[in-house]
C-alpha cells in the first residue's frame, strides 16, 4: 500500500517498469498443457487447462515474487476503480478480464514514463547523433506479445458475444478460432452483452495511448467496431430470454455510437470503409485453415447502417479517394499502388461496383444534384495522380464512374463531369465571350498544363471509356472543331497529345451516327462554317515545355498581312491534307467511303453549274449592300468548289482502293457519276474525263455482275436504284458503246442476272485486267483479238450495203466495248472547221501520253475529226497516220483498236496513199515488229482493200483488180 501511497494523480508507482508487466503478459500466454498423455483429452479441455494453469500461474508469481508486488498493488488498484465483473465461473472470461487489466497497469505506466521523461538539449557538437528513445516506446519483441494479447482479447472478448451475421464469425476465421467459440460459456454471469461492452469500453480505453492505439486498430479495428455496433443499434428481440435493455441502459448504448462514431473518424478512412463493406455485406467465404460454411448474412439493420455510416465516410473531404481505397486495397491486391496493383487494376469488376457506390446518391443529401456538385471535383481528381500503379487503378474507377453517372444521371453529369473536364477548349470557341481583361495580345487563356490534362481526361473517359452514350456525344460534338484544329497544329512538330487527339476524333467519327459524322468531317474540311472552331482572336502556340497553350493572337500590321494571308492559306491547305490522313484510318468502317460519294456528289455541282441561277438582276436596280452581300456569296460559292476540288484530290490520292467496304456505296458512286453524265448533257457540256469516270463506274457495275462479287436479292435491290439512271444514259449519252452498255446493265440488274450480255462480260474482264495488268493481260489480249476479228469480217460484210458502214461497223464491233468502258472519248458535237490549232496541238501531245486512258481517248478525238472531215486535222495525215502506225505497238487493246479505228477512216480519204505506205510498212515488219503487230496491219489492210473493192466478198483478189 505504501507504494501506492508513493504513486501519481492516476496511481502509478514510480519504480513500476514495461518489462515487468510484459513479462506477466507472457506469462499468461506461455504454452501449456494437461500433463497428461491420453488421446482423449481434446483440444477444448486442453484449452480450458492451459488458461488456468496460465491464471494460477500469474497469481503464485504475485504471491511469491517480491518483484512482482509492486505490479500486484497496481493491478489491484486499477481492478477496485473499475466497474466492470472481473471473475466469473467462466474461464475465458477471468483469463481476458486479467489481461484487461494488465493492459490497462501497460497503458497507465507508458503515461506516467513519458510525462516524467526529459530528453534535454541537443549537443550542437554532434548533431548527427539521433534523439533519446521516449522511455515508453515498446521494442518489435514488445509489441510482438502486445499484439498476441490483443489477439486473445478479442478472440476470447469480443467476437463470442456477436450475435450471428454480425461481423465474422470465429469458426470461419482460424481452427482456433472454432476451438474458442466451442468453448466459451454464453450462461455464466456476466452476461454476453455486458461482457462484449466491458471489452470494447476497455480496449477504447487502452487505445487512448497513441501507441497501444494503433496497435489495437490496425488488426482489430473491424471486430471493435461490429462489438460497437450491436451494442449501439441492435434492436432486442421479443422472445430473447433478457432483452438488452436488461442488461445496458440508455446511457451506455448512447455511449457505444458515441464511440463508434469516434473512431471512425479517428482512423484510417479506407480502413473504415473497408471494414463496414465487410459488415454490410457478411464475412468472407470460408478460412484458409478449415472449411466452413457460408456464414449467415448481415441483419437489415446492420446493413442499413453500414450504408449510413459510409454515406458519411464518402461525403467527408477525400471521401472518394478513401472508398476506392477502402475498395481496392481490401479486395485481396494489397495496397493501392502495390506489387499486384497491376492486377488489381484488370479487374474492371471492382470498377464497377465502386461506380456503383459513387452514382448512388445516400439519404443524407439534400438532393441529387448536391450530392453530384460535392462529389464530382473528386471523381474528377482521380484523373490526375502521380504514381504510375496508383494513377491506373484511379484512372479506371474514374472513367468506370463517368460512364456510370452518364448513364443514370445525364444531365447532372453533363453538369458537374463533362463540363469542367471540357471547359479549357469551351472557353477558346467562337460562342464563347472572352472577359476584356483577357483580350490584350499575348495573354494565355488555356496553359499548357490545362489543355494537356484537358485532353488526356477526354482521352480516358471516351476512348478509354469507349461507351458511346448520348450524353457523351453530345457534350464533344461543339468541340470537334477545335479539336481537330488541335489535332492539325500538333502535326507540324514532336507532341504528346497528338495520338491522343487523333485517338479521340477517330472514336468519335466511328461512333457518331453517319451524318452526324459527314457533318463533322464538312466542319473539319471547312465545308460548314457555321460549326464552333476556335474563336477568331485566338491562336494556338507551342509552350517552353514542349506542349501547347492557347493565346490571344498579336496584333496584325500592315507589312505583315500578305505574311498572315500566306499563313491562312498554308494552313487551310494543310488542313485537307491532314483530314485525308485522319480519313485513311475510317475506311473498313466505311467512313471514308460515304465521304468520298459526298464530295463526289458535291463535285457534280462545280462542275455543272446552273447558269440560270447566276443570272441576276441587272445591278441598276440594286443597293449597294445588295451587291456587296451578292460579291460575298459569289466569292463564298468559288472557294466552296475550289475546296471541293482540292478535297478530291487529296481523298484520290490517300485512299486505297477498299475504299467502299459494301454494295451500297459502290451504288451510290455509280449513282453519283450518272447523275453527274446526266447533268452534263442536259447542260450541254461533256469532258474527256467525265467520260472516262462513267466509264469507270459502270465497269464496277459489270465486275459485280460478273461475279466477282457474291451477290444477294437483297444487293439487287440496292443495285435497281440505278436503273432510272441507266435508262437516262442509254437514252440521251452520245457514245453508242456508253449507250448499248447501259441497257445491257439495265436488263442484267432487272433479271437477277439471269441475262447477262457479251458486252456486260467483257466489261467486267477489261476492268479487272486494268487491277491485274500482269496476270492475264496475254491472255485476254488474245481472246479480244480473235473476237474483234471475227467482228471485223462481219463489219466488212456489212460494208456492201451501206455507205456509211464502215463507222457503223467500228462503233458495233464487240471488241471495242469492253475496252472503251474504261476510257472512252467523244467530240461529236464538234461541227466541220470549230476546232482551233492550239485544240489540235493539245490532242497531238496527248496521243504520245504514257497513260493510257488519256492516250486512247486522243487517238478517239482523232478519228473523230477524221471521220467529221475537220479540214485542219486532214492537212496533218501523214503526220496523223504516223500517230496511228505508232500506237498499232502498243499492248493495250484499247489504244491499238483506236488506233485501228483511226486508220481505217484515214484511208476512207486516202485510201491509195495509205495502202503504199502501209504495204511498205508491213513489207518491212517481219524482222522490226512483232507478229502481234504484223496481224494488226494486216487487218488494216485487209479492210482498205475491200473498202477499194480489190478482194471479193469470201476475202479472195479479184482477177481483174488494179
Amino acid at each position: 500500500m505504501a507504494a501506492a501511497g508513493q504513486a501519481t494523480g492516476s496511481g502509478v508507482p514510480e519504480t513500476c517498469s514495461l518489462e515487468l508487466i510484459l513479462e506477466a503478459l507472457k506469462l499468461l500466454l506461455s504454452p501449456g498443457g494437461s500433463g497428461s498423455s491420453s488421446l482423449q483429452i481434446t483440444k477444448h479441455d486442453i484449452l480450458l487447462a492451459t488458461l488456468k494453469s496460465n491464471l494460477s500461474a500469474l497469481e503464485a508469481k504475485f504471491l511469491k515474487d517480491p518483484h512482482w508486488k509492486r505490479l500486484k498493488l497496481l493491478r489491484d488498484e486499477i481492478a477496485n476503480k473499475a466497474e466492470w465483473p472481473q471473475n466469473s465461473v467462466d474461464t475465458t472470461w477471468s483469463f481476458t478480464s486479467q489481461t484487461l487489466l494488465l493492459l490497462l497497469c501497460l497503458k497507465e505506466t507508458m503515461i506516467h514514463l513519458a510525462a516524467d521523461f526529459n530528453s534535454g538539449q541537443p549537443n550542437p557538437r554532434t548533431p548527427e547523433v539521433a534523439p533519446a528513445l521516449s522511455p515508453d516506446t515498446l521494442s518489435i519483441s514488445q509489441q510482438k506479445t502486445v499484439q498476441s494479447v490483443l489477439q486473445f482479447i478479442v478472440t476470447l472478448g469480443v467476437c463470442p458475444y456477436l450475435i450471428p451475421g454480425v461481423g465474422v464469425r470465429l469458426k470461419d476465421r482460424t481452427e482456433f478460432g472454432a476451438v474458442v467459440q466451442d468453448v466459451v460459456c454464453l450462461d455464466a454471469a456476466p452476461d454476453a452483452t455486458r461482457r462484449l461492452y466491458t471489452s470494447c469500453s476497455v480496449l477504447l480505453n487502452i487505445a487512448q495511448h497513441a501507441s497501444l492505439g494503433s496497435l489495437i486498430f490496425c488488426r482489430h479495428f473491424g471486430d471493435i467496431a461490429a462489438g460497437l455496433c450491436q451494442l449501439g443499434f441492435c434492436p432486442s428481440k421479443k422472445n430473447a430470454l433478457k432483452p438488452m435493455e436488461e442488461v445496458l441502459n440508455e446511457e451506455e448504448r448512447a455511449l457505444s455510437r458515441r464511440a463508434l462514431k469516434d473512431i471512425l473518424d479517428q482512423v484510417y478512412q479506407p480502413l473504415a470503409v473497408r471494414e463496414l463493406l465487410i459488415l454490410q455485406g457478411g464475412p468472407p467465404q470460408s478460412c484458409t485453415d478449415v472449411k466452413t460454411q457460408i456464414g449467415p448474412r448481415a441483419p437489415a439493420w446492420l446493413r442499413r447502417l453500414c450504408g449510413q455510416l459510409l454515406s458519411e465516410r464518402l461525403m467527408r473531404p477525400n471521401g472518394v479517394q478513401a472508398v476506392v481505397r477502402g475498395i481496392l486495397e481490401g479486395a485481396g491486391a494489397g495496397a493501392v499502388g502495390g506489387s499486384d496493383a497491376e492486377a488489381t487494376a484488370a479487374d474492371w469488376k471492382k470498377c464497377d461496383l465502386i461506380a456503383k457506390i459513387l452514382a448512388s446518391c445516400p439519404q443524407q443529401s439534400l438532393s441529387p444534384e448536391s450530392y453530384y456538385r460535392d462529389i464530382c471535383p473528386q471523381i474528377l481528381d482521380l484523373f490526375h495522380f502521380q504514381d504510375k500503379l496508383t494513377a491506373r487503378q484511379f484512372q479506371r474507377v474514374a472513367t468506370t464512374t463517368f460512364i456510370t453517372m452518364s448513364r443514370e444521371r445525364p444531365q447532372l453529369a453533363a453538369k458537374y463531369l463533362l463540363q469542367p473536364v471540357l471547359s479549357p477548349l469551351h472557353q477558346c470557341l467562337n460562342t464563347a465571350e472572352i472577359p476584356e481583361s483577357d483580350m490584350a495580345p499575348g495573354t494565355i487563356l488555356v496553359t499548357e498544363e490545362e489543355l494537356s490534362r484537358c485532353i488526356e481526361d477526354v482521352f480516358k473517359v471516351y476512348v478509354v471509356g469507349n461507351e458511346p452514350l448520348n450524353v457523351l456525344m453530345d457534350s464533344l460534338l461543339p468541340v470537334l472543331n477545335l479539336l481537330f484544329s488541335l489535332y492539325c497544329f500538333t502535326k507540324q512538330s514532336v507532341s504528346h497529345i497528338r495520338s491522343l487527339c487523333q485517338e479521340i476524333l477517330l472514336w468519335i467519327l466511328q461512333k457518331l451516327e453517319r451524318k452526324k459524322a459527314i457533318a463533322s468531317l464538312k466542319g473539319f474540311a471547312g465545308l460548314d462554317r457555321s460549326l464552333p472552331s476556335l474563336h477568331c482572336l485566338c491562336q494556338f502556340r507551342a509552350a517552353t515545355q514542349g506542349g501547347i497553350m492557347i493565346t490571344i493572337k498579336e496584333a496584325i500590321s500592315d507589312e505583315d498581312e500578305d505574311e498572315a494571308l500566306y499563313q491562312k492559306v498554308s494552313s487551310e491547305q494543310c488542313q485537307v491534307e491532314h483530314l485525308g490522313d485522319l480519313l485513311s484510318h475510317c475506311q473498313e468502317c466505311g467512313l471514308a467511303g460515304d465521304f468520298f460519294i459526298f464530295c463526289l456528289k458535291e463535285l457534280t455541282h462545280v462542275a455543272v453549274e446552273n447558269e440560270a441561277e447566276l443570272k441576276t438582276q441587272p445591278f441598276s436596280s440594286k443597293s449597294l449592300l445588295e451587291l456587296e452581300q451578292y460579291q460575298t456569296l459569289l466569292v463564298e460559292g468559288q472557294e466552296q468548289k475550289l475546296l471541293i476540288l482540292q478535297l478530291m484530290a487529296v481523298l484520290c490520292e490517300r485512299m486505297s482502293e477498299q475504299i467502299f467496304t459494301n454494295i451500297t456505296q459502290v451504288m451510290d458512286f455509280v449513282a453519283a457519276t450518272l447523275q453527274r453524265a446526266c447533268a452534263s448533257l442536259a447542260h450541254q457540256v461533256e469532258s474527256t474525263v467525265e467520260s472516262q469516270t462513267l466509264s469507270m463506274s459502270m465497269g464496277l457495275v459489270a465486275v459485280m455482275l460478273g461475279g466477282a462479287v457474291q451477290l444477294k436479292s437483297s444487293d439487287f435491290a440496292v443495285l435497281k436504284q440505278l436503273l432510272p439512271l441507266l435508262e437516262k444514259v442509254s437514252n440521251t449519252y452520245p457514245d453508242p458503246v456508253i449507250q448499248e452498255l447501259a441497257v445491257d446493265l439495265r436488263i442484267n440488274i432487272s433479271t437477277h442476272g439471269a441475262f447477262s450480255t457479251e458486252a456486260v462480260s467483257m466489261a467486267a474482264q477489261s476492268t479487272m485486267n486494268k487491277k491485274d495488268p500482269e496476270g492475264r493481260r496475254e491472255e485476254q489480249q488474245q481472246i479480244l483479238y480473235e473476237r474483234h476479228a471475227d467482228g471485223g469480217r462481219s463489219h466488212l460484210e456489212q460494208q456492201q450495203s451501206s455507205e456509211k458502214s464502215n463507222q457503223t461497223g467500228l462503233r458495233s464491233n464487240p471488241p471495242l466495248i469492253p475496252e472503251e468502258v474504261n476510257e472512252t472519248n467523244t467530240t461529236t458535237d464538234q461541227e466541220s472547221g470549230s476546232i482551233t490549232r492550239e485544240r489540235l496541238q493539245e490532242v497531238l501531245l496527248s496521243a504520245y501520253d504514257p497513260q493510257i486512258p488519256t492516250r486512247a481517248a486522243a487517238l478517239r478525238t482523232l478519228s473523230c475529226w477524221i471521220e467529221q472531215r475537220e479540214g485542219k486535222a486532214l492537212e496533218m495525215q501523214e503526220k496523223l497516220l504516223k500517230i496511228f502506225l505508232e500506237n498499232l505497238e502498243h499492248e493495250d487493246s484499247f489504244v491499238y483498236l483506236s488506233a485501228i479505228q483511226g486508220v481505217a477512216l484515214l484511208s476512207d480519204v486516202y485510201p491509195e496513199k495509205i495502202l503504199l505506205d502501209l504495204l511498205a510498212q508491213y513489207d518491212c515488219s517481219k524482222d522490226k515488229y512483232s507478229p502481234e503487230t504484223r496481224m494488226k496491219v494486216g487487218e488494216v489492210l485487209m479492210r482498205i482493200i475491200r473498202a477499194l473493192g480489190l478482194c471479193g466478198e469470201e476475202g479472195k483478189p479479184k482477177s481483174e483488180g488494179r
